[in-house]
């Protein structure tokens, strides 16, 4: 059966980003739009109909990949599941073997094109932050955790998660397997909902009895 014509443009966008990435980890900025369109396996005419330059390519990629590591915010479960959730796509965004890369092509990017460092951060790990953020306003709202800065405690969050993950990224270095991953995440989420548990008043939540 045919695709439709939707299909066929996500598959070419698709395509860009991906080879986008591969170059901006392996080049920086120094990447043209023309290899980037070689790459993709579109022509280039195709590659500026969707991004006019490699700011809005890095942008869009910024934006996707926060999109996945916030999708589990998306969620109705109980709040150390949706962190634990997040933790671990937050962890296979920076510490997977097949994603280092790309923090190292940001790396690069910031000194030769600062704005589109600022641009790449702001449209991807400073949304990521906020949507956290948001996330955890409404559940501080609905009684589930008792977070007093929500927006600070994002960023602790991700700090508790990541560990040195950044690190290892930017100096190559060999990173956690998939096994401590899955641990990681599910420590530093049992961590947070812990520290941020609802505060119940009252003499029967100190301990108190009466008797």
């Amino acid at each position: 059966m045919a695709r439709r014509q939707g299909q066929v443009d996500e598959k070419k966008s698709e395509a860009i980003l991906d080879a986008a990435a591969a170059l901006f980890a392996e080049k920086g900025m120094t990447a043209s739009m023309e290899e980037i369109a070689r790459v993709a396996g579109v022509s280039k005419q195709t590659l500026y109909n969707r991004f006019a330059s490699k700011l809005e390519i890095a942008k869009a990629m910024a934006n996707q990949r926060s999109d996945a590591v916030a999708a589990p915010l998306k969620g109705t479960g109980e709040p150390v599941a949706v962190l634990e959730a997040l933790a671990v796509g937050l962890l296979d965004r920076v510490c997977h073997p097949d994603k280092v890369g790309s923090m190292r092509g940001v790396v690069l990017m910031s000194a030769d094109a600062p704005e589109i460092a600022q641009a790449v951060y702001e449209a991807g790990p400073l949304r990521s932050l906020k949507l956290l953020s948001a996330w955890l306003a409404d559940q501080t709202r609905a009684g589930r955790l008792d977070v007093p800065d929500p927006d600070e405690a994002a960023e602790m969050f991700t700090g508790l998660v990541l560990g040195h993950g950044h690190l290892r990224a930017m100096l190559n270095v060999p990173q956690i397997d998939a096994a401590h991953r899955a641990r990681r995440a599910r420590e530093a989420a049992r961590v947070f909902v812990a520290a941020y548990a609802p505060r119940r008043m009252g003499r029967f939540a100190l301990g108190e009895t009466g008797a």
